[in-house]
This record gives structure tokens, C-alpha cells and sequence, in this order.
């Protein structure tokens, strides 16, 4: 710890004493049960966390005090109700017993959801203003209602007291209803709530004063806020550290935690969850400067994945606290590696946005690189060694499936030989990493690769494994894991096997330069697509991305796309939606694409120097034909098992020299992605 003083140094918030400054912010965990109720799951993922060694975790992002606030999407703890403090206590006490403190996020929404989802409300703003991101229409609120969710502030601040939280942070950040009041930008009102900023500081003012009426001084009451909104109407940096040090200088304050940008917008939003492509601790200016003119601690998260990152914010006096949420997401045990000397073990959050992308779009949050984590009920962080025979397992393929069958396998103390082809691992991860502003993603290989070393795993790079070599190795269990290729060859007409075409693969691999003029076609709208469009503009050809579907990279998440359609816009590329690649044909030195429109079937033909072909993959599967019908199995997955998180039945089947156990994974079975490989793994090996 001698390396890391500031960040093991405690610290007092009102009457808590945190051990360290590491904390994991309130965010949307959609994990909640029925009615907002954090029910097992969600203690259990809070519970790892505090099991890592974490000082402090504030959950509940966006929970809602008020019941006109659309719950269904996002699935926040339901902070309406007293229903409510027996589950959190349940959780407070879990988390308690490990030494992690614990508070929750209450807000009010106001504008910021959508009316169409129970108890379907009419949305409340000062102003009426409409919300682009979640395109929400609100009334403008009355004083009547004013007064009755200030109200509804200090009920929700009373349950989370009586519920034994450590405790509460009011959100006045993301374009809330509180900082909706702060903004000229969504308060036009020209009554004692509107005008001056002294009057659209009042609501906040008032919930502050109800709050803490309700749990009187010695509980610990913050409050999250934006430090500069970045629209040329909003709230300018130096307006809101004048609000900061006003809510400060009340005394109605523990501390402050503070984000940068504005997120009323796609764009905006963005920029709250840095991915990637953005910087490291992009905003920690901006939390420096309200902590400039504050009295009461600051806490700050925004792209802070390194505790070396922490470490040095603190040493500089920038913040009092550092939030390192999507850190503990991809490794809940951060702390305690840190503590014990084991840094090199850190699985590293790279950026992906996975979590919060998936968040965005009302499914549960998850890790692209860590299948256990929202799933600590049934998939182990910490794999332990088994209690049956010590097994030969072959893997065959060093992508993210691969790799993880190859970790796990051997972390249960089986000998573990992995043949990769290439002379390096990570496969697809590889190509991603390609891309511009996706260069992060091979974080994700170099923990795999560090990992399947320090277990002393028998890697053979650079050997592509035949049925032979494979029974040789006399194995009780074979994992396949070879992944696929690239799927241009799927419609003839493309001419991919006459040189018409050639695949994204080809291009981000550098086996085929950039051609002048470029007609990228994305079959599948994910990253992949747009990255390799990204790439080919970033080396001076003029690009068009064709897609059928409705928008250009219409798969990736809301707080990535924004940063592609940057790119997208600043170099020119010329995005094409509802359009199917019908074929290509030569004509002179020229590839002529042959558009059809989805919705009118008329033909557009487009004469460009080369057609690049992003099509997703087809699986290679030669291997594990030649496996299937020696194995015991016959290569087949109980899945009723596997999806009940039980062994497979095979597994107690005799192996010897000549009978073995065939599985295969990720995409050797069909298309998936990073996540869902390394789940596959995860959950078939667990049981070896």
C-alpha cells in the first residue's frame, strides 16, 4: 500500500469513516425485481464489490422518489414506497458485514423518460421543454406539484434511513429535475421558480431543507451535479461552481459529487460515460474546479479505469474521493489486488461501454469482458480448484472463448494445453482493436494473455491443430474454440471469389490497402462496420457506409454511436441506411455496386474504386466434424443444464486416451460477441 498512500488513506463524510477513496457510483443497474425491489441479485452484486474491498458504493442510480416517474425501462429501487426498506436493509447489512459503506441516488426525473410505460404519467419540467434522448413531453409543472415532490424527497430520505444506509445522494446531475430548475435552458419561467439564478436554484434548495429535516445532521447527505453542461444555452462552468458553493456554503451538504457534460442530449450523453474513444479522466478539471470554491469533500468519476489514475488525482489535490465504477464492474476485487501486491491480476475495464450501453437499452447491466458479474449467484469471480479427477483438457482457438476456457480450465487445477494458429491470442479482439478510437479493446487480450501465463497454461502459438495433433494429446475433454471467418462469401452476386469485394477483415488486417474512393457495406450494424469506415477515412479514402438497416451503426449503444457519428461527420463519410447490397460488377477499372432500396426495391448503382464487406462471421467448423463422432458426446451440450448452471451429466462419463468429452464455443457454434463467448466458457467450464 506504500504505493498507493492516497488512495488508503481514510476519510470522514459527516459521521462515516470510509477506509479508502475508491468508491463505485449510482448507476443504473436494472437488476431490481418486481415493483423496484433490490432483491437478491442485486445485494449479490453489491455484495462482490464489498467482498473486493471497496469503501464505498452508492447505489440506485436514478432512483425515483416520486411515482410519476416510468420505472419499467431501467428498473431502479423504488424509493415511492416504505415497501422498500426491509430489501434494503437486507442489503445494507450484507454489504456492512464486509466493511463497505453504502448510500443510494434519489432523484426525481422530471422530464428525462418517457410517458409511455406505467403508470403512464404526465411528465413533469419547469418549462415543458421535450427531452431529445429519451423524447420526453412534459407539462410544466405546478407549484401544487413542486410542493409535493419536495415532499417526496424527504419520504424517500427518511425509508433510506430507517433502512440503516450509510447514506443519500440527491441527483441534480444528467439533466434531472432538480438541474432542469438550475438551466435556462429547460426553465422559462418567469414565476419565483424562473428568472435569476438565485430562483432556479430554490427547488433544490427546498428539496435539500425537507431532506434534511427528515434525517436530521449527523446522516450524510450529498448531492451529484454537472460542472459544466456544454450547451452555449445551459449552464457554463462558472455558473455552476457559483451554485456549488451556494449548496455548499447551507451547510445542508456532506459532500459533493460532480460529473461533467450535460446528457439531455445523444451527444451529451456521450460524453458522461466516457467511452474509449474519449480521453482519460476527461472531465477531472471541471470536479477541480467546483472543488475550488467548496468547503465540503469532492468526488469525481468519469474514465478513471487505473488505480494509478486514482492515485495520482488524489496526490494532486484534485478530488477528495475517486469513483471507479466501470472499473469494478470489469473486476469487483480491484481493492483488494491492489492491497495484496497483485496489481498485474487487475482485469482492467477497457471503455467498451458494454455495461452501459445495454443499460441504455433496458437490458440488465453486464461486462463485456467479465460474464460473472451481475451473475454472482451462479458464475464465480474466483474460480476455486475441483473436488474430482485431475483432467487433460485441449482448447483449441485463442480468442475470448478460447482464452476463458483455457483460464477457468486450468484455475480448477486441470492440465490445460491451448492451441492457437496465429502466433499471437485474442483473435477477433485483434481486428477490433484495429479500428481507430477502439484501440483499448486489446486491454481485454492483454489480461487474458497475462492470465493464461501466470497459470502456467501450455500454449502452442502459432500451430494450427488437426484432428490428430488433438488425439495425440490423449485429452479427456476437447473445448473448440475456433471461431470464424469472415462472411463475405454468404451472396456470390458480391463477387468476393472474382476480387469484386473484399471483406473488413482483409482491410483492418492491412492485407488489402485502401483504395481511393470506397463503398463500405455493413450487413450487420454493429462496431465492426463503422470502424472499418472510420479506418479507411482515416487514411485518406473517401468513404460511403451502406446499411439496410434504418441508421448507420444502428446496433451499437447510445453512449457509442455518438462518438462514431462524430467521426463520421468530421471526415466526410456518407452514411447510406435502407439500402441492401444487391451486387458488384467491373466495368473498366471501377467496381460498380448495385443498390436496392428496402422500401422501394428501386436499384442505385454507385462507381467506386473498392467495395469493403463487413458481414459478420460463418463459423469454422471443419474440426469439429472431425471430432464429433469419436467423442462421447458426441459434441452435443445438455442444455437444459447448462442453462440451469448445472455440470453437464457427460462430465461423469469414464474418459482415457481414447474416449474424450467434445464442447465447442462462442462463434464456432454461430455468431456472438466478446460477452457472450467468454459467458459460453465460463459457465461450461466452471464445472470441469
Amino acid at each position: 500500500m506504500a504505493a498507493y498512500p492516497n488512495i488508503f488513506t481514510p476519510i470522514k463524510l459527516n459521521q462515516l469513516t470510509l477506509p479508502n477513496r475508491i468508491y463505485s457510483t449510482a448507476h443504473a443497474e436494472v437488476y431490481a425485481d418486481a415493483g423496484g425491489m433490490p432483491g437478491d441479485r442485486y445485494i449479490r452484486y453489491y455484495e462482490e464489490k464489498a467482498k473486493g474491498g471497496l469503501g464505498m458504493a452508492i447505489c440506485g442510480g436514478s432512483s425515483p422518489v416520486s411515482i410519476d416517474v416510468p420505472q419499467g425501462s431501467w428498473k431502479p429501487v423504488n424509493l415511492t414506497t416504505d415497501r422498500v426498506i426491509e430489501p434494503m436493509a437486507r442489503l445494507a447489512d450484507t454489504v456492512h458485514r464486509h466493511g463497505m459503506k453504502i448510500m443510494i441516488q434519489a432523484t426525481h426525473m422530471g422530464r428525462r423518460s418517457a410517458y409511455a410505460g406505467d403508470p403512464w404519467p404526465h411528465l413533469v419540467s419547469p418549462s415543458g421543454v421535450r427531452e431529445p434522448v429519451h423524447r420526453g413531453n412534459a407539462k410544466e409543472i405546478e407549484i401544487e406539484e413542486i410542493k409535493r415532490i419536495i415532499g417526496d424527497f424527504a419520504k424517500a430520505a427518511k425509508r433510506v434511513q430507517t433502512s440503516g444506509f450509510d447514506g443519500i445522494e440527491i441527483s441534480a446531475a444528467h439533466q434531472q429535475l432538480i438541474d432542469q430548475f438550475w438551466s435556462p435552458r429547460t426553465n422559462m419561467r418567469s414565476d419565483e421558480w424562473g428568472g435569476s439564478l438565485e430562483n432556479r436554484m430554490r427547488f433544490g434548495l427546498e428539496v435539500l431543507q425537507a431532506v434534511r429535516a427528515a434525517v436530521g445532521r449527523d446522516f450524510c447527505v450529498g448531492i451529484r451535479m454537472c460542472a459544466d453542461e456544454f450547451h452555449d444555452d445551459g449552464l457554463d462552468h462558472e455558473t455552476l461552481k457559483d451554485i456549488a458553493q451556494a449548496m455548499s456554503e447551507t451547510g445542508l451538504i456532506d459532500f459533493i459529487s460532480v460529473i461533467g457534460s450535460g446528457a439531455d442530449t445523444h451527444n451529451s450523453l456521450a460524453n458522461c460515460m466516457p467511452p474509449m474513444a474519449l480521453p482519460p479522466e476527461p472531465f477531472v478539471h471541471l470536479a477541480a474546479g467546483i472543488k475550488s470554491v467548496v468547503k465540503v469533500p469532492v468526488l469525481h468519476a468519469q474514465g478513471i479505469r487505473d488505480v494509478s489514475q486514482a492515485e495520482r488525482i488524489l496526490a494532486n489535490g484534485l478530488v477528495d474521493l475517486v469513483g471507479m465504477t466501470r472499473a469494478h464492474i470489469a473486476d469487483p476485487h480491484i481493492m483488494n489486488k491492489v492491497r495484496e501486491g497483485r496489481e498485474e491480476q487487475i482485469r482492467q475495464c477497457v471503455g467498451a461501454n458494454y455495461c452501459i450501453d445495454r443499460m441504455y437499452s433496458g437490458s440488465d447491466t453486464l461486462c463485456v469482458q467479465n460474464a460473472a458479474t451481475s451473475r454472482e449467484a451462479t458464475m464465480p469471480h474466483v474460480i476455486s480448484p475441483t473436488n474430482g479427477p485431475r483432467r487433460r483438457i485441449v482448447v483449441v482457438g485463442g480468442g475470448p472463448a478460447g482464452l476463458e476456457a483455457a483460464r477457468v480450465s486450468r484455475s480448477r487445477g486441470h492440465d490445460v494445453v491451448l492451441f492457437e494458429r496465429n502466433e499471437t491470442v485474442g483473435g477477433q479482439i485483434n481486428l477490433a482493436a484495429k479500428a481507430p478510437q477502439r484501440e483499448q479493446m486489446a486491454g481485454i487480450v492483454r489480461w487474458f494473455d497475462l492470465e493464461t501465463k501466470r497459470l502456467g497454461i501450455d500454449r502452442r502459438l502459432g500451430i494450427e491443430a488437426n484432428a490428430e495433433m488433438i488425439l495425440a494429446e490423449k485429452p479427456d475433454i476437447v473445448v473448440l474454440a475456433t471461431g470464424g471467418r469472415s462472411h463475405v462469401h454468404k451472396v456470390e452476386e458480391w463477387g468476393a471469389s472474382e476480387g469484386l469485394s473484399v471483406s473488413s477483415w482483409d482491410i483492418l488486417a492491412e492485407k488489402v490497402q485502401p483504395a481511393e474512393n470506397v463503398l463500405v457495406y455493413d450487413g450487420i450494424s454493429t462496431h465492426a462496420g463503422f470502424g472499418t469506415a472510420d479506418f479507411l477515412a482515416s487514411r485518406g479514402s473517401t468513404v460511403e457506409i451502406v446499411t439496410p438497416d434504418v441508421k448507420v451503426g444502428d446496433d451499437v449503444g447510445g453512449t457509442t454511436f455518438p462518438i462514431f457519428y462524430r467521426r463520421m461527420y468530421a471526415q466526410g463519410i456518407i452514411p447510406t441506411p435502407n439500402f441492401w447490397l444487391d451486387r458488384v460488377y467491373a466495368e473498366g477499372n471501377k467496381k460498380i455496386a448495385v443498390l436496392r432500396n428496402e422500401y422501394t426495391d428501386e436499384l442505385e448503382e454507385r462507381a467506386v474504386d473498392q467495395v469493403v464487406i463487413e458481414n459478420g462471421i460463418t463459423p469454422n467448423t471443419e474440426l469439429y466434424w472431425s471430432l464429433k463422432e469419436m467423442s462421447i458426446n458426441r459434441g452435443q451440450i445438455d442444455i437444459n443444464a447448462l442453462y440451469s448452471n448445472e455440470a453437464q451429466p457427460v462430465l461423469n462419463e469414464q474418459t482415457d486416451g481414447n474416449r474424450f468429452v467434445l464442447f465447442r464455443v462462442g462463434d464456432c457454434v454461430s455468431m456472438h460477441n466478446i460477452h457472450a463467448a467468454i459467458y459460453d466458457s465460463l459457465r461450461l467450464c466452471k464445472d470441469f
